[in-house]
């Protein structure tokens, strides 16, 4: 996956999140973040990477977002990975 499909993938995931009621709470207060930091740094890889962390908490969010763009559920994942800093760390 390119950076560029990644960050795709990621900007998507923020408007799916900006378009339910319920949950974008539920991200703002988790990320500390207001509606105007969205709008600021929705084009920040390190903010995407946090975007897509936080719906990849939950296979409901997952299988949610990944069900309305129609894409596979590994996608977020993939996505997280070739996002700047969205590297796993291993300690060991």
């Amino acid at each position: 996956m390119t950076p560029e499909y990644a960050e795709k993938i990621a900007v998507s995931a923020l408007a799916w999140l900006a378009q339910d009621d319920d949950l974008m709470p539920v991200f703002l207060g988790a990320t500390g973040s207001s509606a105007d930091d969205l709008r600021a740094q929705a084009s920040d890889p390190a903010f995407l990477v946090s975007v897509l962390d936080f719906i990849l908490m939950d296979d409901k969010w997952v299988i949610g977002f990944c069900d309305s763009e129609n894409i596979s559920y590994e996608i977020p994942m993939h996505a997280r990975h070739a996002l700047p800093g969205g590297a796993d760390m291993h300690w060991t």
